[in-house]
């Protein structure tokens, strides 16, 4: 009888997948490992933690389509990135691949907030301490953003540019108070380069300031 597929037991990944609430069959299928080189392996886990099948049940019970091998691996690529350069992946950054990890962190984040988040993505993210609460400059980042999708949703509906001053209420004064910041640090040539770029991408003319005689909304060289 041979050991040889044993000597590894029990396979973190298939125990985290398991206490995410799939099944044995789900795993294996998963894995296109053997159904029952996956239940020893499981039956190792169950004894060493008395409380994994608790954590299966239940996690079973909530939604058992919330964990797959695609987020297990997301859970490791999160772990590596911030262990290896201390910070947390970037909606902004160059790469597809950390830009796409940071989308994924965000919904998890969610999840959690929610009380939704799978066991397995759970424990798999808490080696990171404070996971959940994004720093600083990540969430400056994120309400920049924001904002700048809201102008430019603002500037689609045929709006003109935002005014910040006492005259403009609401939405118009809360754009135009942000838009009134940019164009500053851009005279101050503090304004990063990589936002002034994705300003000039998606609101040509932004630095300008209203053109007296145009109507709202009307050509790409508008100001506020």
């Amino acid at each position: 009888m041979t050991t040889r597929r044993h000597t590894a037991a029990p396979n973190a990944e298939w125990v985290l997948m398991y206490r995410g609430g799939l099944t044995r069959p789900r795993i294996a299928a998963l894995t296109r490992a053997p159904a029952k080189t996956i239940g020893y392996h499981l039956a190792i886990a169950l004894a060493a933690d008395p409380g994994l099948q608790a954590a299966h049940e239940q996690a079973a019970s909530q939604s058992p389509a919330q964990v797959s091998m695609q987020g297990l691996a997301r859970v490791r690529q999160l772990v590596a990135l911030v262990q290896e350069t201390g910070h947390y992946p970037s909606r902004t950054a160059s790469a597809a691949e950390e830009r796409t990890l940071a989308t994924w962190l965000e919904r998890r984040r969610h999840d959690a907030a929610a009380g939704t988040l799978a066991p397995a993505y759970r424990d798999g993210l808490a080696i990171l301490p404070g996971w959940q609460r994004p720093p600083r400059p990540v969430a400056d980042e994120a309400r920049w953003r924001d904002r700048l999708g809201a102008l430019v949703r603002y500037r689609a509906a045929g709006n003109d540019w935002p005014r910040h001053k006492a005259v403009a209420v609401g939405e118009e004064h809360e754009l135009g108070v942000w838009l009134h910041a940019q164009r500053q640090k851009a005279r101050r040539g503090d304004l990063a380069p990589a936002k002034a770029q994705a300003l000039d991408e998606a609101l040509p003319g932004w630095r300008a300031g209203r053109q007296r005689g145009r109507k709202p909304g009307n050509g790409n060289g508008a100001g506020g």
